[in-house]
Order: C-alpha cells, then sequence, then structure tokens
C-alpha cells in the first residue's frame, strides 16, 4: 500500500520466543489492518557488519524513519536497547504504542500504574497497552482445539487492540507547531548519537525528506 504506516517494532530478541513472538505479531498487525500498519523488525535487518555502532546506527535510523513505534515493555527489568529506543522516539515525537503482556508486577509506580519505572511513564502520543497475557492465553486455549487455533485467536485479538492504540497515537496532535522545530529535532536526532550515525546515514536530504513524508501523512504539521 502507498499509504500504509511503517511501525519500528522494538523488543527483546534474544531468544526463539522472542524471535518468534514479534514476527507472529507483526504479521497479524498487517493483516488485521489490511496492510495499513507494516512493521519494521530490527531482528530482520540485514547486518552488513558486525561492528557495534553499525548495529546501533541502523537501528536509530531506522526508529527515525518510522512513522511509529512499538515497544514490548514485558519483563521484570524492562530491556535497555528498547527503552533507549523509546526515549529517542519521544525526543523526537513520534507517536508511540508501549505494550506490555507480561502479568508481573514490577518497577517503582504505585498498584494499578504502569509495571515498570516511572522514568518511561508520563510520555505525549504514548498509548499504554498493558493486559495478562496469561489470562489472554488461557481464554485463547479454551476456545481452541489446536495450538494453531490458539495462537490465531490470541494474536488476532492482540493485533487489534494495538492497532487500536496505534490510531488513538497516530490521531494525537504534534507537539511541534512550528514548521522548522521538527527539522531541527531530527538534526540533532541525528547528530546527538555521535559514533558515525551522520555518515552512516550520509545523504543531506535525508531530514527533509522523513519531515516531507511524515508531513504528508499527518504526522506532522
Amino acid at each position: 500500500m502507498s499509504d500504509a504506516l511503517s511501525i519500528y517494532f522494538a523488543g527483546d530478541l534474544f531468544d526463539h520466543k522472542h524471535l518468534i513472538g514479534n514476527a507472529l505479531l507483526a504479521a497479524y498487525i498487517e493483516r488485521k489492518s489490511d496492510g495499513k500498519y507494516q512493521c519494521i523488525l530490527p531482528q530482520d535487518l540485514e547486518q552488513g557488519s558486525n561492528r557495534k555502532e553499525h548495529i546501533r546506527n541502523q537501528d536509530l535510523k531506522m526508529v527515525m524513519e518510522a512513522d511509529l513505534g512499538l515497544f514490548n515493555f514485558d519483563g521484570a527489568d524492562l530491556d535497555s536497547g528498547t527503552v533507549v529506543e523509546f526515549v529517542v522516539a519521544k525526543q523526537l515525537d513520534i507517536p508511540t504504542v508501549i505494550l506490555r503482556s507480561d502479568f508481573r508486577n514490577a518497577g517503582d509506580q504505585d498498584a494499578g500504574e504502569d509495571k515498570w519505572n516511572l522514568m518511561c511513564s508520563f510520555y505525549p502520543r504514548t498509548e499504554v497497552i498493558s493486559i495478562n497475557g496469561m489470562e489472554w492465553y488461557q481464554e485463547a486455549r479454551r476456545t481452541s482445539d489446536t495450538v494453531e487455533k490458539t495462537i490465531d485467536a490470541l494474536y488476532a485479538k492482540l493485533a487489534s487492540r494495538i492497532i487500536e492504540g496505534l490510531e488513538k497515537a497516530k490521531n494525537a496532535p504534534p507537539l511541534a507547531k512550528d514548521p522548522g522545530f521538527a527539522q531541527t529535532l531530527y538534526q540533532w536526532g541525528v547528530a546527538f548519537p555521535g559514533a558515525g550515525l551522520e555518515e552512516y546515514i550520509g545523504d543531506e536530504n535525508w531530514v527533509a525528506n522523513i519531515i516531507e513524508k511524515k508531513k504528508r501523512k499527518g504526522l506532522l504539521d
């Protein structure tokens, strides 16, 4: 779809459960949205180098290029790379959804509030989807007679909830009202990480092209 919206999907990618879970959810989001939302999975990005700064720069570039962000906040402690990417997205006023399916209480907030460190909460243009993954799994399992049907019921329901969150985040008004402010934000987003990110991007028109694309899609004023 020419008007598809890209989503940078950040989260753990260190074992088969993370990798397959990420891929399944991304596929269901695309399917349930009829192709309107298409996920960018860091685990699927080809690595042209084993240099750690190259991998970091590649992921940061994709965060900045994406129209929206989806950040998996599962775990007793949040994945540090995901948190960095989330902060970069928030610095650039990228609409985001935070997903937590982990039913365990964690973090330093009160009961009923976000189950992670408060420094990762309260940001604008951010929708939080916090579910009890065990309950959702058991519900899907009770209504299914095969693992495949359980997976389909669970991921279809979860993808639909995430799409609702993406719509809300996308429709929230941008913070940057001055036409030149977004340009300044993105130029700083390219400069402040250092370690060759500017050289990795290379194209001097890259920021202007990103800003124009996001304005055309109604994500920036």
